[in-house]
């Protein structure tokens, strides 16, 4: 009954690897924010301050940052998706252990990625917490299990 909303990624529109598209969204977002903010953020006071109330400016800054989100998280897509096709050798295909269900690759991974920026927003001390859960994840599943979808087995 739940296998189209969650299983495999080759069938399903949540996987195991939802839980780090999230983590890596509040690490991410966090560094969007970061950049916006050194970056670009004088430039919104100083330049749009003059023909907007600070109201507006301030969902213009969310509105270029979850931009960005969206562009990094369908980079990542284009990227892993010619991956699991085995641009790069058998031995990474047989790691991405099949190719991404359409709606997981372009909805719920995108909008995990916006969520974990939203709460990062909300909550900053979450983090680092998510930092370090989000490297032990890439590592387990990298270095100790055998293919990307291995966890997912005893789910």
């Amino acid at each position: 009954m739940l296998e189209p909303l969650w299983g495999l990624k080759e069938n399903a529109i949540f996987d195991v690897w939802t839980i780090e598209h999230f983590l890596s969204g509040v690490s991410i977002g966090t560094a969007v924010m970061i950049h916006q903010k050194k970056n670009l953020g004088k430039i919104f006071e100083k330049v749009i301050g003059k023909f907007f109330h600070a109201k507006k400016i301030k969902w213009m800054n969310i509105r270029y940052e979850i931009y960005i989100l969206l562009m990094l998280a369908f980079v990542w897509e284009t990227i892993e998706h010619y991956l699991e096709t085995g641009l790069l050798g058998e031995t990474i295909k047989y790691w991405f252990y099949g190719v991404e269900f359409w709606p997981n690759r372009l909805i719920s991974d995108p909008l995990m990625l916006i969520l974990g920026y939203m709460v990062a927003k909300k909550f900053p001390t979450m983090v680092w917490p998510a930092r370090i859960l989000s490297i032990v994840w890439i590592i387990f599943h990298v270095f100790v299990f055998p293919h990307s979808m291995y966890l997912h087995e005893f789910f």
